[in-house]
């Protein structure tokens, strides 16, 4: 295992020292199955803190703005596809079909009629390393605009570099060539260094080494590892880019990878609205998905889950054991309380559902108090149904609203009444009872 895992937070940028350091191009290869998952899923289809994997490192290769990213997909092509759909605003991101995997060299050399003869400098990431940072990067195409025309790769010293290619330096220091572990002879195994798989490329040149690629290896592949030596052979400076944490670049081919990936995303999602100034209790019990928004002053009591879709208003209040579903909205200064869900739900402000609820497919108004027990019937088997409750409005304990149903201002439902299918509950009556009716209200000071 790998060192202590260096946490960075905020959205992903490219603080460029000049524009020479941006790639016109970035590859992604994403073609694997993933076996050693043992789901049936395409590897990068993975669910990450509320999106596929890919989104991920499509999102890093979007950080730095270029021209194009092209996808090399292969096992489940059309489900990595759709993934793809409106990650990128300016349509820049292309697929490659690699239809049969046969290596990494192969996998590049499928984009060559994308590349043309001249695609600029050229970054190299890969589908299943959804940690890898934008400030590493950056400083990969820093260093290799540094060789004009050569190349610059990331590197690491893990204390265990077992699986990894070793990386052979020449007597400039620069990189030789990166000999894969199974090719690798007894002396070239104890080399620490190893190649991370990540490289920036004066793209010309790629583009005249890839068709010179063999597969004469123990793996019969074709090994995109093969072109440092072919660059370096060249005359061609090959510099290595060691990074401080080399976790940040590990692949994702288990369960077990994915839920230490998981884990390192959410404390930086986690810190991310801690420093807007969202008062998370207890971080390592809170789950935050990609893309949620949260208003300052908003606390988060333990083992609360905010899924996908949510916006959160400032000074709400949420759990402990909340479970805030999909695409629901709390406007500011509502309240979901213990062992409460919702989903696809909006409260208005100061609305509040303390213990016991469920909450699915509603629009409550301003001031609402949801008691505990209350149900949303929302699914009548067949389909999703809506149901509103206007502001001030209070449903009293255990209280079911058969979905679609309504009240009006100010309406109160007694403990443990049924709103049936239909329903409308006026603004300021009464209803209690199964199936509930309205009822008068006692006037002030009756008997």
């Amino acid at each position: 295992m790998f060192g202590p895992f260096v946490v960075l937070t905020g959205p992903l940028r490219f603080h460029r020292e000049s524009p020479m350091s941006r790639p016109d191009t970035v590859i992604i290869l994403a073609a694997g199955q993933g076996t050693r998952m043992k789901t049936g899923w395409a590897k990068v289809m993975a669910p990450l803190c509320g999106r596929p994997m890919i989104a991920w490192v499509v999102e890093l290769a979007l950080a730095l703005d270029p021209k194009r990213v092209l996808v090399v997909v292969g096992y489940k092509a059309d489900e990595v596809t759709a993934a793809l759909a409106g990650l990128d605003s300016k349509q820049r991101i292309r697929t490659v079909v690699q239809a049969e995997q046969k290596g990494t060299g192969h996998a590049v050399q499928c984009c060559l009629p994308e590349l043309g003869p001249d695609p600029g400098r050229v970054v190299l990431l890969y589908g299943d390393m959804p940690l890898l940072t934008a400030e590493s990067l950056e400083l990969l195409c820093t260093e290799q605009a540094a060789t004009k025309d050569g190349m610059a790769l990331l590197t690491a010293q893990p204390a265990n570099p077992r699986g990894f290619g070793r990386i052979v330096r020449g007597a400039d220091d620069s990189v030789a060539r990166i000999v894969e572990e199974k090719d690798a002879t007894t002396g070239e195994r104890t080399l620490r260094e190893v190649n991370l798989g990540v490289y920036c490329f004066d793209g010309r040149f790629l583009v005249e080494s890839l068709p010179k690629l063999s597969d004469r290896n123990a793996q019969r592949e074709y090994y995109v590892t093969d072109v440092v030596g072919m660059f370096s052979q060249a005359g061609r400076r090959v510099l290595p880019v060691e990074i401080t944490d080399e976790r940040e670049a590990i692949g994702v081919n288990t369960l077990v990878h994915l839920a230490e990936a998981r884990a390192a995303l959410q404390q930086r999602i986690v810190e991310t609205h801690m420093l807007a100034g969202v008062f998370v209790e207890d971080p390592a019990t809170t789950y935050i998905a990609h893309g949620v928004t949260i208003g300052a002053g908003t606390h988060i009591a333990p083992c609360s889950v905010i899924e996908k879709g949510c916006s959160i208003g400032a000074g709400c209040h949420i759990g402990p054991f909340a479970h805030i579903g999909e695409d629901t909205t709390l406007d500011d200064g509502a309240e979901i309380g213990n062992f409460t869900e919702t989903k696809r739900s909006r409260l208005g402000k100061k609305s509040k559902a303390k213990h016991l609820a469920y909450i699915g497919d509603a629009v409550i108004g301003e001031r609402v108090n949801v008691g505990a027990g209350t149900v949303f019937a929302n699914y009548d088997g067949a389909k999703k149904h809506k149901t509103t409750v206007a502001d001030r409005s209070f449903l009293g304990c255990g209280t079911v609203l058969v979905a679609p149903c309504s009240t009006g201002e100010g309406a109160t439902t007694g403990a443990n009444a049924v709103v049936t299918h239909g329903s409308h509950v006026g603004a300021g009556e009464l209803w209690v009872g199964v199936p509930a009716k309205a009822k008068a209200r006692r006037k002030s000071g009756s008997a």
